[in-house]
């Protein structure tokens, strides 16, 4: 099931006026410019994976509850089939499958990852975006471009990059067909978001 924008955005600001926080503190949090802020948290624009991460990790909750308004409670293990899992299709045709969104006091977020082929975004620079943490990208299928700050990288089918992901970093499919990787988004050291 895909999570309705707009349903995403008024639990962003319902949460946001519950804990006493105003649009700046967000827009500080979120590292946008007040007037990106309140666009996103209207609804009237796209909510990046990074986006969201950042206002979670602000609010203190888990990123599945602001996706979808429930609160993950499986404590033991989750179990998640290949083809299932909590879709966010976000950032220019990025297609994310969470595939823990059950799982309470995540220490890491686990997406599998299918990044568009984009003709036009070949001969430009990557676009950067970061989070605190680290993170880990395992090349399933296809062939990525992988930018971090001022290094640019090739990944193949069965490399694998970790990196500290409060660096800027970002990375786009490459040879004319899409990428499908796995990404483990690792949280900060500190008290877990349960």
């Amino acid at each position: 099931m895909e999570p309705n924008i707009q349903e995403v955005a008024n639990r962003i600001k319902w949460l946001r006026e519950d804990l006493g926080l105003s649009q700046q503190d967000m827009a500080e949090a979120t590292e946008r410019s007040l007037e990106e802020y309140a666009l996103q948290e209207s609804g009237q624009q796209d909510l990046s994976f990074t986006f969201l991460y950042k206002c979670a990790e602000k609010f203190g909750v888990d990123v599945v509850e602001l996706l979808t308004g429930e609160d993950p409670h499986l404590c033991g293990y989750s179990l998640v089939r290949a083809a299932d899992g909590l879709s966010i299709k976000r950032r220019a045709g990025f297609e994310y499958l969470h595939k823990a969104p059950c799982f309470k006091g995540k220490l890491a977020e686990p997406f599998q990852v299918t990044a568009p082929y984009l003709a036009d975004e070949q001969d430009k620079p990557i676009h950067l975006s970061r989070h605190e943490g680290q993170e880990i990208d395992y090349v399933l299928e296809g062939r990525m471009r992988f930018a971090f700050e001022d290094h640019e990288e090739v990944l193949d089918p069965g490399d694998m990059v970790m990196y500290d992901s409060g660096r800027p970093h970002g990375m786009i499919a490459i040879d004319g067909a899409p990428c499908r990787f796995l990404a483990i988004v690792l949280r900060p050291s500190g008290p877990t978001i349960i």
